[in-house]
């Protein structure tokens, strides 16, 4: 199994499994100081500073924060696991309060992070998930941290009723992104489009079933349906073929589809909510009046 077949949560369990140690950790399992010095010599393992050894296979960002003094976190944790993160460009770190010896690399932008909301460290290397997924919300500006959340829940990291505990946790002003978190968003584009069309104020519905096309993401009005392609993963032909199949049938049903491009909708809202309110100031009324004969029709 490839790294892209894995799931959101297996990735996160493979973070979380021992890849960095103490000596002592080594010496229990067999290994000699000689041989732990061999190992470095050969690359196997990697001295990261006093006391710590890391697997040469170990991610970048996991060396970079063990080196530092502290445990990868927020952004860089998150986006490591295929968590939505509309931008990370720098090194996130939890440092617990009190460590001493920090040494901050001087080749990248390092964001320290000193809140904790457990007192559990079960790894060397890795911030808790519920730091990390806090550390997000007060990291990012709301839009971005929702988007975030939405794709912890969607992808089963969290259920909301522990979102909600941490909440509890966290700043008065975090407090109304919970109300809004969606576990329905499959992609951070979603959860952009879902706030759009709030704004708009227009009716929708969210991941919406129909005969002959299958789950669409909107459905606006009743009759415009807006799908949100992902930026993480750009698929091929055979994707766009069956996206044009499934446009003509839903066609047939009597719904128009538009598809934003995803850098659109995240970096160019402006221009998405613009085209919009185009499609439904002109189409608008003659789709509505069908859409509500279509209803009746349904009904009788």
């Amino acid at each position: 199994m490839g790294k892209n077949d894995k799931t959101v949560a297996q990735r996160m369990q493979e973070t979380y499994s021992q890849s960095v140690f103490t000596r002592p950790d080594l010496v229990q399992t067999g290994l000699t100081g000689r041989l732990i010095a061999e190992s470095v010599a050969r690359g196997d393992l990697v001295h990261v500073r006093r006391d710590r050894y890391a697997l040469a296979s170990t991610h970048r960002d996991i060396v970079d924060a063990v080196r530092i003094g502290g445990r990868v976190s927020c952004l860089s944790l998150l986006a490591q696991w295929g968590v939505f993160v509309l931008r990370c460009r720098e090194l996130h770190v939890l440092v617990t309060p009190g460590s001493s010896r920090l040494r901050i690399a001087k080749d990248r932008k390092v964001v320290l992070h000193w809140k904790v909301l457990t007192s559990v460290r079960d790894s060397l290397h890795a911030a808790p998930l519920i730091d990390a997924v806090a550390h997000s919300v007060l990291c990012q500006a709301p839009r971005e941290a929702l988007a975030t959340l939405d794709s912890v829940v969607h992808h089963g990291l969290l259920t909301l009723d522990e979102l909600a505990a941490m909440f509890a946790a966290l700043p008065i002003r975090s407090q109304p992104l919970l109300a809004l978190v969606d576990p329905s968003a499959d992609s951070g584009p979603e959860t952009f489009m879902r706030l759009l069309l709030r704004t708009m104020g227009v009716a929708y519905e969210t991941q919406v079933y129909l005969d002959g096309v299958g789950y669409v993401d909107f459905v606006v009005d009743g009759w415009l349906i807006v799908e949100c392609d992902s930026k993480e993963f750009h698929e091929g032909w055979d994707k766009q073929i069956q996206d044009r199949e499934r446009d003509i049938a839903a066609a047939h049903l009597g719904y128009v589809t538009v598809r934003p491009l995803a850098k659109d909708i995240l970096d160019d809202q402006a221009s998405v909510r613009q085209a919009l309110e185009q499609i439904i100031a002109v189409l608008g009324p003659r789709f509505s009046d069908r859409h509500r004969s279509r209803l009746s029709t349904s009904r009788g």
